[in-house]
């Protein structure tokens, strides 16, 4: 039987995790808009959302797998390593040679690799990773922890993070990759392993009424 992982990021589209069950182990970045009992774990990677946590801006429940920079700052906060080791699952501090630094592999980049490479998915689906697909790099997270979404800066970020997903999804070449989206026009050049389900786009205006995005009709790649 196929190993499956299903990875909730940040973007605008992750709400398309909520359209129908999902069978698999679940990842979630950082911290996602709605709360997935099942979760196997939470992935973090920068230093922000460590500071966020400690302020108490931020809250994440369940265990938690760690990069290399909030690895980092917990051995800066030892007192509050103590506090926070229970909900602590592992580091994952692997940096592909495809990456220049910590800095350009972002939250979405270490839960894919972390599926991929530790947990031998066969096949893991995406939700929430928009910037593949469009010039947008909102995340959740600004709601609480503000971020520079200028068009330089989402250039700058755009630029650096797709070659990134270009060269894991080619790493990982036997591995089924699932992309969850509105449309289907990539902003990155893939190979056969890489698959995109489509869905209905509903306009703002209803997601504000009902809290959720209709996903009534669907259809596959």
């Amino acid at each position: 039987m196929a190993r499956v992982a299903h990875i909730i990021g940040n973007g605008d589209s992750s709400l398309l995790y909520q359209s129908e069950p999902r069978k698999g182990l679940k990842l979630a970045c950082n911290a996602i808009g709605f709360a997935v009992p099942e979760k196997y774990a939470t992935v973090i990677v920068d230093y922000k959302f460590m500071d966020a946590m400690k302020k108490g801006i931020a809250t994440v429940d369940g265990d938690w797998i760690l990069g290399f920079r909030p690895k980092h700052w917990m051995e800066l906060n030892p007192q509050i390593y103590v506090k926070w080791s229970k909900q602590v699952k592992e580091f994952y501090t692997a940096l592909p040679d495809y990456v220049a630094n910590y800095t350009d592999f972002n939250c979405g980049h270490m839960a894919v690799h972390y599926a991929a490479n530790k947990l031998k998915a066969d096949e893991i689906h995406m939700y929430g990773f928009d910037s593949i697909f469009d010039f947008n790099l909102r995340s959740i997270s600004d709601i609480d922890m503000p971020s520079d979404r200028g068009n330089m800066n989402n250039l700058r970020l755009a630029d650096n993070w797709r070659p990134v997903w270009q060269s894991m999804f080619r790493e990982f070449k036997d591995v089924k990759f699932i992309l969850h989206y509105y449309h289907k026009k990539l902003k990155i050049n893939v190979d056969g392993n890489v698959h995109v389900k489509t869905y209905e786009y509903i306009p703002p205006k209803a997601e504000k009424e009902t809290g959720t995005v209709n996903m009534d009709n669907i259809s596959d790649a």
